[in-house]
């Protein structure tokens, strides 16, 4: 018989924390880091962003055409411009990554959530479901207004149909018992 293996410690979806033994826990809060990291993440698909790169880039660019003509303020025109755009994309890609991981993270509680929810409703409406039917098994024992109306009539007819001891009336008795009282 084979024996099943227990797996200790998260599963194979979830990725272990390294733990460096020659870099120290700084003590950063993963929490605030990733909420930091989102709210970079939002900033930097905005348009005021691109705006301010946009004049940034600009200024920089002028700036630095005109120390073309003597002003030196880049010994190598643009190349440090280039230098500040690696190290944004640098930063910027893992900031990113931190909070899309972050956001499926809680896509994927908000998915297990949903399906509980959408389970639970389902066994919810199978219940009423069961409950209805045997509601429906339940009235068709039950006498409706209309199956008594039709039973008093039937009754009443025939109480007028017969005579006092029971047999059935003819056409000349029911005319000489409608015009004689009874006593």
């Amino acid at each position: 018989m084979a024996e099943k293996r227990q797996i200790k410690g998260p599963g194979l979806d979830t990725p272990l924390e390294l733990k460096s033994r020659l870099l120290p826990n700084l003590g950063a809060d993963p929490d605030a880091f990733g909420r930091f990291a989102e709210r970079f993440a939002r900033y930097m698909g905005t348009a005021n962003f691109l705006l301010y790169m946009t004049i940034f880039v600009i200024v920089w660019v002028g700036i630095n055409v005109v120390a073309l003509f003597g002003f030196q303020w880049d010994p190598y025109p643009f190349i440090l411009l280039n230098l500040f755009f690696s190290t944004q994309a640098s930063y910027a890609a893992p900031l990113i990554l931190l909070a899309q991981n972050r956001q499926d993270d809680r896509d994927r509680v908000q998915i297990e959530q949903d399906r509980s929810r959408d389970e639970r409703n389902l066994a919810d409406t199978e219940y009423l479901t069961r409950e209805v039917a045997a509601l429906r098994i339940a009235i068709r024992d039950v006498a409706t207004r209309d199956f008594v109306r039709s039973e008093l009539r039937s009754l009443l007819e025939e109480i007028l149909s017969t005579d006092d001891d029971g047999r059935p009336r003819t056409p000349a008795r029911k005319t000489a018992t409608a015009a004689s009282p009874n006593p």
